[in-house]
């Protein structure tokens, strides 16, 4: 059924976008209920208000915490226009009835995140006087009751209100206001969520009032996907056609690694010198090829040499410019996706001759965007903090010190170990990836198969380091390392057989470390 708007209530906190609305509301005759900032506002524009406070014979008290809270305000949005009760209450109390809620929420989040400047008895001051209360009770009142009234949470609605005002005449449908309904129980939930989140001192991301955008298709073709968020806060996409589901799994892959590029120190490892500029490529969330060098042309041809056939079709992501000559290589091979944090002017010329490749300038990078991780399963959520830092100890237990060389190429390995499927193996020489083995059901197998891709592309593995996600729960590893050229290994720890290795590495003058810290990645 369709709905006349003859009357509005309209608070909010952001009021961008609102003057075209105003305008229209005014034009169309129906009356502007408000109160506070939005009423001055309104009344700058020219347009005729009444102020809340005539409704409720109550002035803005509390400080401003209590404006709207009034039988007269909620009785107008949540009164039934087809019940003879609510009607005859309505009349008696003299209470108008409000066809359109316009109410956003007060910055909460944004709120957070300031607060980190203050001290933190004026930080939760700050925070607390940010949880809204009138504005989601007015917002969950009129979604309520969507047969007889709009509602509009969401100032990014705002130009759908004006095309339906402009092109209905002030007429809204049943599945018009139900559809905004929906918008603003998720505005409230995804509100809630933050507020609990801030109290639990979780991070826990919900779709829920969030830019929504349909995937052409899920993991496969015949999956359904839909992806919460704005990517535009993270990048600027310069070429290239929409990123697809997979896409995003192996970008956020590759993030989450390029970050490792700049590590705290607080969480273990050594910072890299501001020259070295790392190159990585991604395939299925997996390390396939990544290289630090001094050069961002050097870094990519070192990349692409750990892998060269996995390397088709991979995810690639850098934390230096690139510039025309390395664009000059990368073309030469066929990737999904390019990040980086800039590109010259010369290398955008040659990379955007396919007009498919997409191209990404990212605007995080070295920014940790997640602190917990949550997965779905069975009936249920897990959630856990993300795995951050490198090591939590050096601890030398082989049979000699590790050299200078020996210790910058185990860090990286264990870094690079740390964004491979369990279970995990790195081989690493010269900073560069020269073999990996990854989501094997036995750590020997992933061993086995890392040491045949250093082989296969013709890699030496004299000298070369080892590491691993978890501990060697034998010396069967470590053998087979030594074997083949591998001098010292870095490793967890944690068996009750670490003793056999590290009594391994003793025996034959080899380098093992004990960081005391697994990077388990299922």
């Amino acid at each position: 059924m369709n709905k006349k708007i003859k009357s509005t209530l309209i608070s909010v906190f952001y009021k961008d976008g609102l003057d075209p609305i105003v305008k229209l509301l005014s034009d169309l005759g129906v009356t502007i209920y408000s109160t506070g900032g939005t009423q001055s506002f309104i009344e700058k524009l020219g347009a005729k208000v009444v102020p809340v406070e005539s409704l409720t014979s109550y002035p803005s008290i509390l400080g401003g915490r209590v404006k709207t809270l009034h039988p007269s305000v909620f009785g107008g949005i949540l009164g039934k226009r087809d019940d003879e009760t609510h009607v005859k209450d309505m009349k008696q109390y003299n209470i108008p009835e409000i066809d359109l809620v316009i109410v956003d929420l007060y910055p909460f989040e944004e709120t957070v995140a300031t607060s980190l400047q203050l001290t933190p008895e004026e930080g939760e001051r700050a925070i607390i006087e940010k949880i809204d209360i009138g504005g989601p009770s007015m917002i969950r009142g009129a979604a309520k009751n969507h047969k007889d009234v709009l509602v509009v949470a969401n100032k990014r609605d705002y130009s759908l209100l004006e095309n339906i005002l402009r092109s209905q005449h002030g007429e809204t449908s049943l599945e018009q206001r139900r559809a905004f309904a929906i918008k603003a129980f998720d505005v409230c939930t995804a509100y809630d969520t933050a507020i609990s989140n801030y109290f639990h001192q979780l991070s826990i991301a919900t779709p829920f009032n969030k830019e929504e955008k349909i995937m052409r298709y899920g993991e496969n073709p015949h999956q359904r996907a839909t992806f919460f968020g704005n990517l535009n806060e993270l990048f600027d996409q310069l070429n290239g056609k929409e990123l697809s589901y997979n896409n995003l799994v192996d970008v956020d892959a590759a993030i989450q690694l390029i970050t490792e590029a700049s590590p705290n120190p607080s969480e273990g490892g050594a910072l890299e010198p501001h020259s070295a500029v790392w190159f990585a490529i991604i395939k299925h969330t997996n390390v396939c090829g990544v290289a630090v060098r001094s050069t961002i042309k050097e870094s990519w041809d070192a990349a692409l040499a750990g892998d060269p056939e996995s390397a088709f079709g991979g995810v690639l992501v850098c934390n230096g410019t690139i510039d025309k000559a390395t664009a000059d290589a990368i073309n030469k091979i066929f990737f999904e996706v390019l990040i980086a944090p800039s590109f010259d002017e010369d290398a955008l010329v040659v990379l955007r001759s396919k007009k498919s490749r997409i191209l990404l300038r990212s605007k995080v990078q070295g920014t940790r965007h997640k602190i917990e991780v949550q997965r779905t399963l069975l009936n249920g959520v897990l959630i856990q903090n993300a795995d951050e830092g490198n090591y939590t100890e050096w601890k030398e237990t082989g049979g000699r010190e590790t050299t200078a060389a020996e210790k910058e190429d185990l860090e990286f390995a264990n870094l690079v170990c740390k964004h491979l499927k369990s279970n995990a193996i790195a081989l690493v020489k010269n900073k560069q990836l020269i073999g990996k083995g990854c989501g094997q059901t036995s750590r020997i197998d992933s061993l086995r198969q890392a040491i045949e891709k250093a082989k296969q592309f013709n890699f030496d593995l004299k000298g070369a380091v080892m590491a691993s996600d978890a501990f060697f729960p034998f010396d069967d590893c470590v053998r087979m390392g030594y074997e083949a050229g591998i001098t010292a290994f870095i490793q967890p720890g944690g068996s009750i057989r670490d003793n056999d290795s590290i009594e391994y590495c003793k025996a034959n003058n080899l380098a093992m470390v004990i960081t005391g810290m697994r990077h388990f990645r299922h």
